[in-house]
């Protein structure tokens, strides 16, 4: 992180001095720096006056000692709150008076750093992303006793080294790391129940939302190894907030070793670094479909019955269905036995879909079964919905589907950071996009499912599982009714 850091600030034009207490580490960091700049020149990328001035900018120094003339020192050592303190300690009988103090840190208080300085006015948290010249976001962080100007200051420095700058309060996982926390958690709790494998979860969510990595391809990518810690830590920071709540999944695998790809095993296997994804289940063959019959409470029902008629389906549109129906419900949360029960609806014969998302912007179609479906309806329905060569997954029944679950989930911790005014709605968006990838910011994403929708599913699955982790913020049931991406400046 301080060499990716160093990177960017010498091609801004700034003078760099790198210090690693490790012999050998700062000049081996800038080498790997000039390595990056020679073959940007080889392909016409950087000029040789400009590959010069950089390679003159960035030098590394054999002491501490050495910083006494820097404008702004940025820390990037290991996460432990008491060396950070002992290092800045140390950094300001060194440097100038007016000399600015940041840290990259991801998980720890700014204001504890803070709180061993003589002059924490001078301090704040500066957090990049790896690998920093690519990830071009920066959080700005104020502790409780920063200077404004301070901010300020290293806002627009971020701005002259080509990155977007957000502002965020002195909160547990600032802003990314805290509205992450959805993704990997909810889709963890939904395998723990076994309601789906990883790769179809994968699957389902890349193909439905957008996202580039599934969760568990995400965190195999990532390591549990350093994911799972920070789940633990904001879990922790936030007084066992239900929202953050770690999987016990995830800890029996980091104690066993089976950390993600950079050990050859994690939630896939790995062979010469290639995921070993199992197969998709094949569409059954089937030799008749039988009449379908569309609950009059299905979400998005109007859509789902043009869907039926676009795959070919006979349908039914009596008050109830006939003996030989294939039962149909959409629902937003529940689960498929709680409807068919309410709706007095056969469950042999019910099967319901997720129509939390417009289905020609999505790239799969999911159903789900519960446990007295017959084996015949269940194949009857998904045969039906492959019709037109669009993936179709088939899940075991619980509260909500998987892409109802997890993107509520994310809106609801969206949502809450903002009720705590932990930054803008506009600084989320773009923290979020640019620090997470998501496909849309988790406000825009809300709209495009539906604020109304994504509470529906919050109260259900609220009233299903009777955990407080659904709880919906109440930024989120405020604004559910007139939209949540406005991209302005109040919270």
């Amino acid at each position: 992180m301080g060499r990716g850091i160093g990177q960017i600030a010498a091609q801004a034009g700034s003078t760099v001095k790198l210090f690693d207490v490790a012999p050998g580490a700062a000049a081996k960091a800038r080498e790997a720096v000039y390595a990056q700049w020679a073959k940007l020149h080889e392909k016409g990328r950087l000029d040789t006056p400009a590959l010069h001035a950089q390679r003159e900018a960035l030098t590394e120094v054999a002491a501490l000692a050495d910083l006494a003339d820097c404008d702004l020192v940025i820390e990037a050592v290991v996460e432990r709150l008491d060396v950070k303190q002992r290092l800045f300690a140390e950094l300001e009988t060194i440097v100038r008076p007016d000399a600015v103090l940041a840290s990259n840190t991801s998980s720890l208080s700014i204001t504890a750093i803070a709180a061993a300085l003589q002059h924490p006015g001078r301090f704040a948290g500066y957090h990049f992303f790896n690998p920093v010249p690519l990830m071009k976001v920066v959080e700005v962080i104020a502790g409780l006793k920063t200077d404004a100007a301070v901010c300020a200051g290293l806002t627009q420095f971020a701005r002259a080294m080509g990155h977007t700058p957000v502002q965020a309060a002195d909160t547990p996982g600032f802003i990314v790391n805290h509205a992450g926390r959805g993704y990997g958690t909810e889709a963890l709790r939904i395998v723990s129940e076994s309601v789906a494998d990883f790769a179809t979860i994968d699957r389902i969510l890349k193909d439905q939302v957008g996202f580039k990595l599934g969760p568990f391809e995400l965190m195999d990518l990532t390591g549990l190894d350093v994911s799972h810690p920070v789940m633990e830590s904001i879990y922790r920071q936030y007084y066992d907030e239900p929202r953050y709540r770690p999987s016990a999944l995830a800890a029996q695998r980091v104690a066993g070793g089976v950390v993600g790809r950079k050990v050859g095993e994690g939630f896939y296997r790995y062979v010469d670094g290639v995921a070993q994804v199992p197969a998709e289940p094949p569409v059954p063959q089937v030799d008749q479909i039988p009449p379908v019959w569309v609950s009059p409470r299905a979400a998005r029902r109007a859509e789902l019955f043009q869907l039926l008629k676009d795959l070919g389906a006979r349908i039914e549109t009596g008050q109830s269905p006939s003996m030989e129906a294939l039962t149909l419900v959409a629902p937003l949360g529940f689960d498929i036995t709680t409807v068919a029960v309410v709706e007095r609806l056969d469950p042999a014969r019910t099967i319901g879909i997720d129509m939390l998302l417009d289905d020609a912007a999505t790239k799969r179609r999911v159903l789900a079964t519960n446990p007295a479906t017959r084996v015949d309806m269940r194949d009857a329905a998904h045969a039906l919905f492959a019709r037109d060569g669009k993936a179709v997954s088939v899940v075991r029944d619980s509260g909500g589907f998987v892409t109802q679950r997890v993107v509520a989930t994310i809106v609801n911790i969206a949502a809450d950071i903002c009720q705590q005014s932990i930054c803008t709605p506009r600084d989320l968006e773009l923290a979020v996009t640019l620090g997470l990838g998501y496909p849309a910011g988790p406000l825009a994403l809300g709209d495009r499912c539906g604020p109304t929708n994504i509470l529906e599913v919050l109260f259900n699955l609220q009233t299903v599982y009777g955990d407080a982790r659904y709880r919906p913020s109440p930024w989120l049931r405020r604004r559910g009714a007139i939209g949540l991406s406005l991209l302005h400046e109040e919270t």
